[in-house]
C-alpha cells in the first residue's frame, strides 16, 4: 500500500460536479492499493497516518499527530500511484490491484481510521474525482506499507 500524505488546510473532492467530501484542517490521502496489500497493511498504514507527528506544536516544531491537532482526513482512492513509468511514454498499472481486491482494502483503511476517532470524508472509489487542497505548508509525506 502507498499513500501519499498531504497536510491540508482545505480540502474537497467532487464527482460528477457534486461535492462528495470536505475537510478543513486535516490531511489528505491518496490511496494507492497493490495485488499483494493484505488487511496487515491498512492495519499498519491507519496506524502511522493516525500517529504521524506532522503538525506543529506551540513551539513551531512538528511534534503533533492528526489526533492531537484535532484534524480530519479526506481519504481518496488513486490507483495511479502503482503507475510504472519506466518503460515507453504511457504508464503500466499492472501493479496496482483490481478493484475487487482493492475497494475492500480501501474501506478497511478508512474504517480503522475512524476506529482511532478521526473524522474521515473520502471520495468515490473509482470514480473520476476532482480533488483540490490547500496544502499547508507544503507538508507532503509518502508512505508505503
Amino acid at each position: 500500500m502507498k499513500v501519499v500524505i498531504q497536510r491540508s488546510k482545505r480540502a474537497t473532492v467532487e464527482v460528477e460536479g457534486k461535492l462528495v467530501g470536505q475537510i478543513d484542517h486535516g490531511i489528505v490521502l491518496l490511496v494507492g492499493i497493490t495485488h499483494e496489500d493484505t488487511d496487515t497493511d491498512a492495519a499498519y498504514i491507519a496506524e502511522k497516518v493516525a500517529n504521524l507527528r506532522i503538525f506543529e506544536d506551540d513551539q513551531g516544531k512538528m511534534n503533533r499527530s492528526v489526533l492531537e491537532a484535532g484534524g480530519s482526513i479526506l481519504s481518496v482512492s488513486q490507483f495511479t500511484l502503482y503507475g510504472d513509468c519506466r518503460k515507453g511514454r504511457r504508464p503500466s498499472f499492472v501493479t496496482a490491484a483490481r478493484p475487487e481486491h482493492a475497494e475492500p482494502l480501501y474501506e478497511l483503511l478508512n474504517q480503522k481510521l475512524r476506529d482511532r476517532g478521526l473524522h474521515v470524508e473520502t471520495g468515490i472509489f473509482g470514480a473520476d474525482m476532482k480533488v483540490q487542497l490547500t496544502n499547508d505548508g507544503p507538508v507532503t509525506l509518502i508512505l508505503e506499507s
